[in-house]
């Protein structure tokens, strides 16, 4: 271990040291991280989340306000000041506004404070007085969160793998055309490393698309100030039979090394290591549309995603000699108003499923975690109606595309998660009781009265789920 790496550590251990003394003297603060992968609604659940926490007049089954302890709520500048705010009153805005639509999703790290003046319960409540507790919600893009895997491998055994994965999707035709007629052991030349990167994204954007979740490098489809950088300028390449020195595959050994010291090391030290509570959004309904490959990828994707956290209780001896570890982690399926009420159950079943040897390792690291089919905003209403004999259950909205009202049911999905999950690790190449559709649906116009946040399914039950403990 090298000094300075020591040094580092210390420091660490001094600054968790003294959030710890403050935390359990002073004012109480959680830090909830929320990610997930594409199209999962990150942006949507935190401005939904902020919106009803602030006016909890739809939080009735979120204990803290059910027993009365919260006296108030309120935003306050993020403690971070190098950390962009989260824009939640622009989002709020395009949520509610006489046109609503949906916001711009998550493209990096943004922070918001929400703080509470609670009153707790029982007798020592009674003799201490009301409090404050901050809340520090902390927005990333999952994308980044699975990077952190790429912490174990070395270059020559993450471009083996990622190259498997090329030749095995439609999406990675062209890269894998442009690879193999690639010299890894040629000199280096810029131009060259800048086509084989370019090649490589559009690889990437192409299987996000077609709803694959293990899409990284992460930065490369989200690069902020970085597009164009060299950390972000390499390829997978087979590996030459001989390594020379400024050499093709030499320099994108050189470059992936670089893009895990100086972009997924400082993520995970200065906000990943931070976290005390987690939530996962899942866009399992998508997943199922895209078929069996799909659900597959993020079964595996979910995995790798728990096994960058460290799960477990947050003791302050803990917190002092090992650092933070996160205790509670929702996974949260989203998009629960694209299916009639009658199928939630079915749509919880299967995230559970997805995620359960995820959970099976945080449950035996003493974390705890959940699983709910949810819709942070409710896009749709439920009908029913009579259908050559059948009764069919539907759900009605706004199609995204189009502007029209439209009547709208995906398929049935199977009871036992075993018919979904069973064939998509078997590789099988469609499902065999039939297709499973996905309609995109715009927010609702709204009328809201005072003291109600935005309509949502199973919302307060989550925010019970990951803060609740902390407000009673």
């Amino acid at each position: 271990m090298r000094l300075s790496d020591l040094a580092d550590g210390v420091t660490r251990q001094v600054e968790n040291l003294g959030a710890s003394v403050s935390e359990t003297f002073l004012e109480p603060t959680v830090r909830l991280g929320v990610t997930g992968l594409a199209r999962s609604g990150k942006t949507v659940f935190i401005t939904s989340l902020v919106a009803n926490l602030l006016n909890r007049g739809r939080m009735a089954q979120f204990t803290p306000e059910v027993n009365g302890t919260i006296r108030a709520a309120y935003l306050q500048p993020q403690p971070d000041d190098t950390i962009p705010r989260f824009d939640y009153e622009s989002h709020l805005a395009a949520l509610t506004g006489p046109a609503p639509h949906w916001p711009e999703s998550t493209r990096s790290v943004s922070e918001l404070r929400l703080s509470f003046r609670v009153q707790p319960t029982g007798l020592l409540g009674g003799l201490s007085g009301p409090r404050t507790v901050h809340v520090d919600i902390v927005d990333y893009p999952g994308e980044w969160l699975l990077d952190l895997a790429l912490l174990d491998q070395d270059y020559a055994g993450w471009a083996e793998q990622a190259l498997v994965k090329v030749r095995a999707r439609e999406a990675g035709a062209a890269f894998a055309a442009l690879a193999e007629a690639t010299d890894p052991a040629a000199k280096f030349e810029e131009t060259q490393a800048k086509a084989l990167a370019e090649a490589f994204t559009a690889y990437l954007r192409g299987a996000q698309a077609a709803g694959f979740s293990d899409c990284t490098p992460g930065r490369f489809l989200l690069p902020g100030e970085m597009e164009g950088s060299p950390v972000l300028t390499f390829a997978p390449l087979p590996r030459p039979e001989r390594n020379k020195r400024g050499g093709l595959w030499r320099e994108m050994e050189r470059r992936f090394e670089a893009y895990k010291a100086q972009v997924v090391k400082p993520f995970f030290r200065n906000h990943f290591a931070r976290i005390d509570r987690q939530v996962v959004l899942v866009d399992a309904l998508g997943a199922i549309h895209n078929g069996p490959a799909a659900v597959e990828n993020l079964r595996q994707s979910m995995a790798e995603i728990l096994a960058a956290f460290r799960p477990g209780r947050n003791g302050f001896l803990q917190r002092l000699l090992l650092g933070k570890r996160v205790e509670r982690i929702l996974f949260a399926a989203t998009k629960a108003d694209h299916l009639h009420h009658s199928q939630h159950p079915q749509l919880t079943a299967i995230i559970e499923a997805l995620v359960r040897d995820a959970r099976d390792q945080a449950d035996f690291a003493g974390a705890k975690t959940g699983a709910l089919a949810i819709a942070a905003l409710r896009a749709t209403v439920e009908e029913t109606r009579q259908h050559q004999g059948e009764t069919l259950n539907l759900v009605r909205g706004t199609l995204l595309d189009t502007g029209k009202p439209a009547a709208f049911h995906p398929g049935t999905l199977p009871d036992d998660p075993a018919r979904l999950l069973t064939p998509a690790r078997q590789g099988a190449e469609g499902w065999l009781d039939g297709d499973f559709a996905a309609m995109r649906f715009a927010p609702a116009e709204l009328r809201l009265k005072p003291g109600e946040g935005l309509p949502h399914i199973r919302l307060d039950r989550a925010a019970d789920f990951l803060i609740g403990d902390m407000l009673t």
